[in-house]
């Protein structure tokens, strides 16, 4: 079985992933070093590598007539899975982000309360101006989409001292209790800090509109690493004063340049930068390292999105 992988040289990817499985083959692929013009007509599992959108959408584009597995180097997949003919797999890279985004939630919703992102800006100005910092401890946290994620940066928050964790996700279930979305309407007024976690899905999307922000309670955090799409910004940007938010992802990304989220002094931000961390790499590697092994034994890989028809 040929495949081609998202390394820069052989001696990387074997380096990386260790000797590969008996009866696969690979190439290299990406941006970086473009496409193997041999094999096209026979390979059948490809990687992409992180952000390389471009390259997944070309080799897409190409018709490759064995292709059967397309591994996305994300978590989510809204952006590309209307783009994926039928006869191939999607697979997401379910695993390897919970590391680097969870921290990053917890970064975010600790810089927001202890307001650094101001302090920051004080040091430019030389201003020293002492300020109230607020903490994690004692609040009441609901987690929006209790996949891989939303379970790490629950598996943080236990340090915290919180005062409590409520799961949300598409479907209720027990040990632990998590809630199905519908109950949210009676679960955001005891929320003092939501965490967004979930994927864009036809049902997440706009989850979060005028009516569901307005019943979070004065002085509630929104910490979105999940999808933009899932907040209404614009309802969102009518709440700020009342509410406040911490935003790794935004919608539209990126954001027009006169945005008011850009300058409101009640966003902190970071640019989508959730998954993009060294912890990443090694994961992702184990990822294609089992999906190899899977594939080698005569296996369906794992994380599949879709099944190809």
């Amino acid at each position: 079985m040929l495949v081609w992988l998202p390394y820069l040289s052989r001696q990387q990817a074997l380096d990386r992933l260790g000797p590969m499985p008996e009866g696969i083959d690979f190439d290299l692929a990406g941006r970086e070093l473009g496409l193997p013009d041999a094999g096209r007509d026979r390979v059948e599992y490809f990687a992409v590598r992180n952000f390389e959108i471009d390259v997944a959408r070309h080799v897409l584009s190409l018709g490759l007539p064995a292709l059967r597995w397309f591994q996305l180097a994300s978590a989510g997949y809204d952006y590309i899975i209307d783009q994926v003919p039928p006869q191939i797999g999607l697979l997401n890279a379910a695993g390897a982000h919970d590391t680097g985004t969870a921290e990053l939630a917890l970064a975010l919703a600790l810089a927001h309360l202890n307001g650094l992102e101001a302090y920051s800006r004080d040091r430019q100005a030389r201003l020293f101006a002492p300020g109230y910092g607020r903490t994690l401890a004692d609040r009441r946290v609901l987690i929006l989409g209790h996949g891989h994620i939303g379970q790490a940066v629950e598996r943080r928050l236990a340090g915290f001292e919180v005062a409590s964790v409520v799961r949300v996700a598409r479907h209720a279930r027990s040990d632990p209790e998590v809630h199905a979305v519908a109950d949210l309407p009676e679960l955001l007024p005891q929320a003092d800090l939501v965490f967004v976690t979930a994927p864009a899905t036809p049902e997440t999307i706009g989850l979060l509109d005028a009516q569901a922000l307005a019943l979070l309670p004065d002085g509630a955090v929104l910490v979105n690493v999940g999808r933009g799409a899932i907040v209404d910004t614009d309802a969102l940007v009518a709440e700020l004063g009342r509410l406040t938010a911490a935003l790794d992802v935004t919608w539209p990304e990126p954001l027009p340049a006169d945005h008011p989220l850009w300058t409101s002094p009640f966003v902190t931000w970071t640019p989508h930068v959730g998954g993009w961390s060294g912890a990443f790499e090694r994961r992702y590697d184990r990822l294609i390292r089992h999906q190899l092994a899977r594939l080698a034994a005569g296996l369906a890989p794992d994380h599949v999105v879709r099944y190809p028809a």
